[in-house]
């Protein structure tokens, strides 16, 4: 797919910076597939638009603390977002992208801090991988214990947070969900940020039941596409699994004629992949880590309705959703959200998508 057909003008204004004032005040917009019509409500419609006998499906996944701030010998600023263990490289080890005002060298130590104060133990740059990422190891201490004395959630880069703003406590528990359990993600999986353990109730003694899927958000979320032909575009390897009680809810629910409904295109990508590698089409108990690239002509064997934030024009997730509901439709409803000042990317509103 030719990425031009996923660009949209999106106003600088209408990326959100912070959450709506509860996780259930988001506006969303309703796009019914088979009628082709657009409606706006606000998140707690899901309770009339969902139906006894389907299956939300989540992604428990959690989001690591792993923006760690640190300094040069010369005093230096550099922060570092740790992206996933590499035991295969050296035990401790960890890869990582970093952030400095000049080049840094291999072998380099580096003094942790909060941001401003100097805090326990240093960090060693180790050199970088095959993909060009740094490792990483902790002197004096291991990164997890760096990450849970002192690390901050990576928010991602169009949010602006200074590293002691008082608003950090407020996306501390805004920008994890509810039922957020697995660490292991450098991202949320934003669309469930809307979902509270009072609508989650509701839903069940509706009829409406529940299952988690774990895809640890990595690398992928912050690179960008940067080529013409997503055919092309190399997508991170992430970390996925399925649970047996996942699994076996998935199928009974199509088998009594309820619908699949993924919270994100993280649970997305999880169903579909973990249908890829089972025998018969359906996502079988399992784990593994998937690079699927869902675009327009994906065949989806494991998803009727999907709840999604809206995302960046030119993007894997826009052509993921544009794969799921026809690029047209899709871009449609971009611009009616455009016009209708609805805001945009992780804390922004909802789409619903059936």
């Amino acid at each position: 797919m030719r990425l031009d057909l996923l660009d949209f003008e999106l106003p600088p204004h209408l990326v959100a910076q912070e959450p709506a004032p509860t996780r259930e005040a988001a506006r969303m917009m309703v796009l019914d597939r088979a009628r082709g019509t657009r409606t706006h409500a606000h998140v707690p419609r899901l309770l009339d638009l969902l139906r006894p006998g389907d299956l939300l499906v989540v992604n428990d996944t959690k989001v690591r603390p792993a923006r760690i701030f640190a300094r040069r010998s010369t005093g230096a600023a550099v922060e570092l977002l740790l992206l996933e263990p590499a035991p295969a490289l050296g035990t401790g080890m960890w890869r990582a992208l970093l952030r400095a005002n000049r080049p840094v060298r291999e072998g380099e130590v580096l003094q942790r801090t909060d941001g401003h104060e100097v805090l326990p133990g240093r960090l060693r740059l180790a050199g970088r991988d095959a993909e060009g990422l740094w490792l990483v190891e902790g002197e004096g201490l291991a990164l997890e214990e760096a990450m849970a004395q002192g690390g901050v959630l990576p928010l991602p880069p169009y949010i602006q947070r200074a590293p002691r703003d008082p608003r950090t406590a407020l996306d501390r528990e805004r920008y994890q969900t509810v039922y957020a359990r697995e660490e292991g993600a450098v991202a949320a999986p934003t669309a469930g940020l809307h979902l509270t353990h009072d609508l989650l109730a509701r839903l069940e003694a509706g009829g409406v039941g529940c299952a988690a899927v774990t895809l640890h958000v990595g690398l992928g979320t912050f690179q960008p596409v940067r080529v013409d032909d997503l055919d092309q575009h190399r997508m991170h390897r992430e970390a996925w699994r399925v649970p047996e009680a996942a699994a076996a809810a998935v199928r009974a629910t199509r088998a009594r004629g309820g619908r699949i409904v993924a919270v994100g295109t993280t649970t997305v990508r999880t169903l579909e992949a973990a249908a890829q590698a089972s025998s018969d089409g359906m996502p079988a108990a399992g784990a593994g880590t998937t690079d699927l690239l869902i675009q327009p002509g994906h065949a989806f064997r494991a998803v009727d309705a999907l709840l999604t934030n809206f995302h960046l024009p030119r993007s894997t997730l826009l052509a993921l959703v544009s794969a799921f509901a026809g690029r047209e439709p899709v871009m449609e409803a971009y611009r009616e959200a455009v016009a209708q000042g609805y805001r945009f990317l992780s804390y922004g509103d909802a789409m619903f998508i059936a």
